[in-house]
């Protein structure tokens, strides 16, 4: 079917006049002089930019810099610098990203997202990951999060917080937080239509309007995104409406308003035996088509943002935000869940000096309640037979955090932080079978300090160093998420993190070392065919690795861009497991593009994913994916000021090639149904036109 939304009609925004004015006196010889009348004092002249000022959004340059001053990982990708090929999954606009690992697991939106291996074993309905839209959750108030909430091609920019430097919107992760800043009215072409069509039945579109006018400014953007998919059974279709308004009420104080709605809906193939994908890569899963497995979901939501300013240096702001969400999900049981969460955030950031020396201060309070009715069936060929199973769950959070950076003299800052969290999950079993009750009341509570340290060099160049502590409670996906309800504990980790980072005109380079050492880590299990069986504490773990990602401009028209992950996340004395790897991610990973631009009319960017030893699927680690090398080549370029298009081809050798695997405790060294194999030879193309 077609989703391409009807073409609206352009409208140009009206812009801020510039007005400039000067006085200009030259003296003249004193012969010639002609009498004068007394100095005149001219009217006050305002000058103003494109853009004023505003505290509920930041300039891409503002962003960059004060990411750049954090004592330890953080990253910026440009909203821009993904559009020059296919952009529908969260692999396509963080893949390059330092210390980030996506990957779509059959080509989907959904898929696994993580940084230093948290949640590492959810291919869906993420954990582990703070993910914000302009500064506010997204994540259910139990700590999940849907991959299908978030509009890349509705970025102006992207940040990314690894680990325990999230502590600036009060995260206290193992992965840290990923926040997708919208465009707004001031920045964002005034009409923007894109398409993109290509293999198995691929086809996306977008039409974003945006304008401003005085004190008032909006931005709207509708997508459609479709594909018969590459596998059987892997049909995706999504919609999603997501706009912002803003209004500045005076020189100080500004706000904006943010509403989403998607509608989503995804047919799910499944996994195969290892055998299977080698020989037939496009196959679902028997047991999936009979239970026409999918994931279906509808999301309302909208959110409220308002800054105070009384100086440049100093600044409040208040976020709120309410939610609303619908899934309908056949698996092994047919799961109907109806969700609503709210939260509210208060955050002051003052900038000054103390005894002389630059200080920046941030602190804030935040607090978050989540509501779901939680309706399980067994599942009669998709459609819900008698009930299973039925819950009544309700999450709570309630954080305060502080974070303290001092400028001991021109090169060396210290960051000082904590964290505070109280978390409550709540569960009301009210369809008790077999005389087992399955509700629970548990709460989690614990305090996440960091210490920092960052040096300065000459030409661009700092170092960093931290110590930190994060606290992750169970979200229900832990506690109930299986076929029993399983009684786990909060996951704790401290992470110790050494780093340089590197800025000049034609480099630019992230490189962090980092060693977690996790208690209580929340490993989840599930069968051969995908099916959860509920979630461990292991005891120890280590997770430890060097994220790597690089910008090279290597000559005006060559440019290489580069991301590595070494990732080396084992257990620590198991008495199972001894020092086993754990499953779920592959030890090592590359992507690397390098692109051709002799002029802006065209680019040609050949690149490749580099794996050489897949990820293990069970704990035992007597099974593993195969390592793969896959290769892409992009051509582009510009027609005009408006026009753009793009080819992007994928998997161009079509090689067979597994992108993710279930996790299981131990596989006895057998193939079994644990494999999701990547996309074949796919060739997509796109045209955009703004104005």
């Amino acid at each position: 079917m077609s989703i391409f939304p009807i073409a609206m009609a352009p409208v140009r925004a009206s812009r801020l006049a510039l007005a400039v004015a000067w006085a200009l006196a030259i003296p003249c010889p004193a012969h010639a002089a002609e009498p004068t009348d007394a100095a005149t004092t001219l009217d006050k002249v305002v000058v103003r930019g494109e853009r004023p000022e505003l505290g509920t959004v930041e300039r891409i340059e503002q962003a960059r810099e004060r990411l750049d001053q954090r004592a330890g990982g953080t990253a910026l990708v440009d909203g821009d610098s993904y559009r020059d090929g296919r952009v529908s999954t969260l692999t396509d606009a963080l893949g390059y990203a330092p210390g980030v690992f996506a990957q779509s697991r059959f080509g989907a939106e959904e898929g696994r997202l993580s940084i230093r291996g948290s949640g590492l074993q959810r291919t869906f309905h993420g954990r582990g990951i703070e993910l914000l839209q302009d500064g506010s959750p997204l994540n259910l108030a139990d700590g999940g999060f849907d991959m299908q909430a978030v509009e890349p091609l509705a970025a102006r920019y992207i940040e990314v917080y690894r680990g325990a430097n999230a502590l600036e919107y009060g995260a206290a992760t193992l992965g840290g937080a990923v926040n997708f800043v919208s465009p707004t009215g001031y920045d964002a072409a005034a009409t923007d239509l894109r398409v993109e069509a290509g293999s198995d039945g691929y086809r996306r579109a977008q039409a974003a309007l945006a304008g401003q006018t005085g004190r008032a400014d909006g931005y709207l953007s509708l997508t459609g995104y479709a594909q018969d998919g590459y596998r059987d059974h892997a049909e995706q279709e999504t919609y999603r409406l997501f706009g912002n308004a803003g209004y500045r009420f005076g020189d100080t104080l500004d706000g904006r308003v943010y509403l989403t709605h998607v509608d989503t809906r995804s047919e799910l193939p499944g996994n195969l035996t290892l055998a299977q994908a080698r020989r037939d890569p496009r196959a679902a899963n028997a047991g999936n088509l009979a239970l026409d497995q999918r994931r279906d979901f509808r999301l309302d939501r909208i959110a409220a943002k308002l800054a105070w300013a009384p100086s440049q240096a100093r600044s409040l702001t208040l976020s709120a935000y309410y939610a609303d969400k619908s899934l309908h999900h056949p698996i092994f049981q047919v799961l109907q869940q109806d969700s609503r969460d709210a939260g509210v955030d208060l955050r002051w950031r003052s900038e000054g000096r103390i005894a002389g020396h630059r200080n920046v201060l941030i602190a804030g309070l935040a607090y978050a309640q989540g509501h779901i009715d939680d309706d399980r069936f067994f599942n009669l060929a998709g459609k819900p037979g008698p009930r299973s199973n039925r819950f009544d769950q309700r999450a709570s959070n309630l954080k305060a955090y502080v974070e303290n950076q001092t400028w001991l003299d021109d090169r060396w800052a210290l960051s000082l932080g904590l964290q505070g969290l109280r978390s409550t999950r709540r569960s009301r079993d009210e369809f008790v079978t077999g005389g087992r009750d399955e509700s629970f009341d548990v709460r989690y509570s614990g305090f996440s300090p960091k210490l920092g340290l960052r040096y300065l060099m000459d030409d661009g160049v700092q170092w960093y160093a931290n110590l930190s502590r994060s606290l992750e409670p169970p979200s229900f996906g832990e506690l109930s998420g299986g076929p029993n309800v399983t009684q786990v504990d909060r996951q704790q980790a401290t992470t110790a993190e050494l780093g340089l980072r590197i800025q000049r005109d034609t480099l630019a380079l992230d490189a962090a070392l980092y060693r977690a050492r996790v208690r209580d880590e929340l490993l989840a299990l599930t069968d051969g065919n995908g099916n959860p069986l509920g979630t461990v504490n292991a005891d120890r773990t280590v997770h430890q690795g060097l994220e790597l990602g690089l910008g090279w401009q290597l000559a005006p028209a060559w440019a290489l861009s580069a991301h590595y992950l070494w990732n080396d996340f084992r257990f620590d004395r198991d008495r199972v497991y001894g020092d086993n790897r754990l499953a779920g991610l592959p030890p090592q990973q590359l992507r690397a593009a390098l692109r051709w631009s002799p002029s802006q009319t065209w680019y040609l960017t050949p690149s490749l994913e580099w794996a050489p030893r897949g990820a293990y699927v069970d704990h035992a680690n007597t099974l593993r994916a195969p390592g793969y090398t896959t290769l892409g080549l992009r051509l582009g370029g510009e027609v005009d000021t408006r026009w753009s298009w793009f080819v992007d081809a994928r998997n161009l050798s079509d090689r067979k090639w597994i992108a993710s695997t279930n996790v299981i405790a131990d596989a006895l060294g057998r193939d079994q149904a644990a494999f999701l194999p990547g996309d074949g030879r796919s060739v997509y193309v796109g045209i955009e036109w703004k104005r």
